[in-house]
């Protein structure tokens, strides 16, 4: 994987595909193949595709310092330069809904359109953050319990009912496999002092939110209100939990990939 420096940080990123630039931005204790694998080959025919593993995720390094909404987005633009893909779309999940948004108003001559999937303005919701505390919890205290907690709240009802036990137990251990624990504390610590109310309301590009209609870590009514928030929403919903990605990939391309032709 090509490697850029942004400040502190060596950030790394898959490159896929022909055409005009698309960035796709993880979530929290995800990475760029974890979160995007079910969706890169549908994009990749269209767009070239830019992923980025920002801090805390999969092979970066940096100071270790806390993590900020301002810094990561640096770090996910700074691999679209790197990559050639300016100007680019933007689709960013969870965590990564959140940077898009704010490279989004920082950088509207380099942001075509811009995608929030399960995104949230703020962290401040009493609900919200009971969750984000327990998960930093379980980081340091039972790092098993919080992968099980992520399947059984990530994916909707309906869809872990289909599976069988085996089949959970194998997405149970994806969830384990290879993570940076004191990373990901970081990331949930930035989860848990999130406001883009104001770069929400400086968005110029066309955007399309989507919040996921099953959604128990982040329930629409926060994509909601980030649709609100950004002049000229679109917002749609997907009948699926918040692991889209994961979980709906190709409902989630019917929706996204038509704006995205729209939006140039």
């Amino acid at each position: 994987m090509p490697i850029v420096d942004v400040a502190a940080a060596k950030v790394a990123y898959r490159v896929d595909g022909r055409g005009p630039g698309l960035l796709l931005v993880h979530g929290t204790a995800g990475d760029s193949e974890t979160n995007w694998n079910l969706t890169v080959d549908r994009l990749a025919e269209r767009w070239t595709v830019v992923r980025p593993d920002y801090s805390g995720s999969g092979a970066p390094e940096d100071d270790g310092a806390p993590l900020t909404v301002a810094g990561l987005a640096r770090q996910v633009v700074a691999a679209a330069e790197a990559a050639g893909i300016v100007p680019f779309h933007v689709l960013g999940y969870s965590l990564g809904a959140v940077v898009a948004v704010k490279a989004a108003a920082e950088h509207p001559d380099k942001v075509r359109s811009v995608v929030p999937l399960g995104g949230f303005v703020s962290s401040a919701d009493s609900r919200f953050q009971l969750q984000m505390k327990f998960w930093r919890t379980l980081v340091d205290r039972d790092r098993e319990a919080l992968a099980r907690h992520w399947v059984l709240t990530g994916f909707s009802p309906a869809f872990l009912s289909r599976l069988d036990s085996q089949s959970l137990e194998q997405i149970v251990a994806l969830n384990l496999e290879g993570k940076n624990w004191e990373a990901i504390a970081r990331q949930i610590d930035l989860d848990l002092a999130i406001d883009i109310g104001a770069e929400a309301a400086r968005v110029a590009a066309p955007a399309l939110v989507i919040g996921c209609r099953q959604d128990q870590m982040v329930p629409p009514t926060h994509a909601r209100d980030l649709a609100a928030r950004i002049p000229g929403a679109t917002y749609a919903e997907l009948d699926s939990g918040h692991a889209a990605p994961m979980e709906a990939p190709d409902a989630l391309l019917d929706l996204v990939e038509p704006f995205l032709q729209r939006a140039g």
